[in-house]
């Protein structure tokens, strides 16, 4: 009955001998290897993932880690600006205090200057008033002064002019 659909049986049993001995080299020498690669591709897989996690986990301690630096640093350094600052207005103050003191001390020098100069000004005034005085007492005279006359108009002058 086969026969009448063009099956024969020899032929049938060599093809299912050769596809046996195909399948067996197939399934030892190409299936196997392909099946271990995928194997190994699996657990390399499975190992990346395995390692991706604790990646993950270390990933998140390490950020929690600098977030906890950070914070520490950002404390340290508003500390150290504070102690700036207060340092910083310390020397201010110090240094406005000499500036004060220094100003002091040369409006007090100036104004000794000042006084030396107004009491020389003042000598030279009289000395130059008195050779006035002696000058027109002289022309007003008609006499030539001694020195001794012209000292003692001087004396007078200057008590003259000293009051």
């Amino acid at each position: 009955m086969l026969e009448q659909f063009g099956i024969q049986w020899p032929k049938i049993i060599a093809q299912v001998f050769t596809f046996g001995i195909v399948y067996f080299v197939l399934n030892r020498y190409a299936f196997g290897p392909i099946v271990a690669m995928l194997e190994a591709r699996r657990k390399r897989i499975a190992d990346g993932e395995a390692k991706l996690e604790k990646i993950a986990r270390d990933l998140a301690a390490a950020e929690e880690n600098a977030r906890a630096i950070i914070d520490k640093a950002n404390t340290d350094g508003n500390r150290l600006i504070k102690e700036a600052n207060d340092s910083a207005a310390a020397v201010k103050e110090r240094k406005a205090q000499e500036a004060v003191a220094e100003a002091n001390s040369i409006l007090a020098k100036a104004r000794e200057a000042s006084k030396l100069e107004q009491e020389q000004l003042l000598t030279q005034l009289k000395r130059e008033f008195g050779r006035m005085v002696v000058d027109a007492t002289g022309r007003v005279t008609g006499k030539v002064l001694t020195n001794e006359d012209q000292d003692r108009i001087n004396r007078e002058t200057a008590a003259q002019v000293a009051l």
